[in-house]
């Protein structure tokens, strides 16, 4: 099946902690779990039942192995992952405090994910897709940042639906931020940020739809003609990591069924209920993909107020 959306970055393995309210020093224990904002998105895609696909790299260890059969099981298309036998799986160990936010510290030096290349790029899977997503870790050194930019490029000049969601990781960073965020910002159709990675964007900056999270209060939206601020969902937050993720896969599901960025406000508002309502779920378990809702466990909170 040909994939409808197609993501490009960072896929690594996420060792969460297992006991909230801990430092990292401090956590007795670590539960494995597959993550990388671009790899969540695109599970989160194939979860709900749209056919997607992930552009990467992981390392020729057991831990890259442990990946790319996770996103397989998860339904998404793995031909675009490739294996580096000169680089081991990037880690990220993260540590929750009580109220599920997190703290993060990343093995990375390189990692298998910052080896990505051009001569990597599968250029036959963004030119067969409807919308191409990306982020800004894999643009945190090279080559990968020259990879992505090229592959967003790609996108845009084919007309495709691009979608940006910078993801920002300060600590990750040993050049400008800022003017590598404005580089791929320009080449996008829908943004999404929260409130902190919004002073990160250029100025005079107008996607075709402008998203701003803010946890569980909701989010909210722009376009040229109009804004909107839609309410979120309570949930009982065990873990939020993936819950950005999960609202970008909601919205990029819906815009693909759609056929095309929305215009209407009323259309738009009910696309980020739904975003919200998956994002909300995605707080009430641990990790990121395993925590990924299904579309009926989200009608089921859209349509109760109540996580089922």
């Amino acid at each position: 099946m040909t994939p409808r959306i197609v993501c490009l970055g960072e896929i690594l393995v996420d060792f969460v902690s297992t006991e909230r309210a801990r430092t990292l020093a401090e956590a007795p224990a670590f539960e494995k779990a597959a993550g990388g904002a671009p790899a969540n998105v695109a599970a989160g895609v194939a979860k709900l039942g749209v056919p997607s696909a992930f552009l990467g790299k992981v390392g020729a260890d057991p831990f890259g192995g442990f990946l790319v059969e996770t996103m397989r099981r998860a339904g998404v298309d793995t031909s675009g992952i490739v294996f580096d036998p000169g680089a081991r799986t990037t880690l990220a160990f993260v540590s929750l405090a009580a109220d599920g936010d997190r703290d993060f510290v990343f093995y990375r030096n390189p990692g298998a994910d910052e080896r990505y290349s051009r001569e990597d790029l599968r250029e036959s899977l963004i030119s067969g897709s409807q919308i191409f997503h990306f982020g800004s870790v894999s643009m945190t050194g090279e080559p990968a940042r020259s990879a992505t930019l090229h592959a967003a490029r790609l996108a845009h000049d084919a007309g495709k639906i691009v979608s940006f969601d910078p993801n920002l990781r300060l600590n990750l960073w040993n050049t400008d931020a800022r003017a590598a965020i404005a580089e791929a910002a320009v080449l996008a159709d829908v943004i999404k940020v929260s409130e902190e990675e919004l002073a990160f964007l250029p100025p005079g900056l107008n996607p075709k739809l402008l998203l701003i999270t803010k946890g569980s209060a909701g989010c909210e939206w722009e376009t040229a003609a109009a804004s909107g601020r839609v309410p979120g969902f309570d949930a009982a937050a065990i873990d939020t990591t993936g819950a950005g993720d999960a609202f970008v896969a909601a919205m990029l599901t819906q815009i693909a069924e759609h056929g095309s960025i929305p215009h209407d406000p009323a259309m738009i508002t009910a696309f980020c209920l739904f975003a919200n309502a998956a994002g909300a779920l995605a707080t009430t378990k641990r990790g990121a993909i395993p925590a990924l809702p299904t579309r009926e466990a989200i009608l089921h909170l859209l349509q109760t107020g109540k996580p089922g």
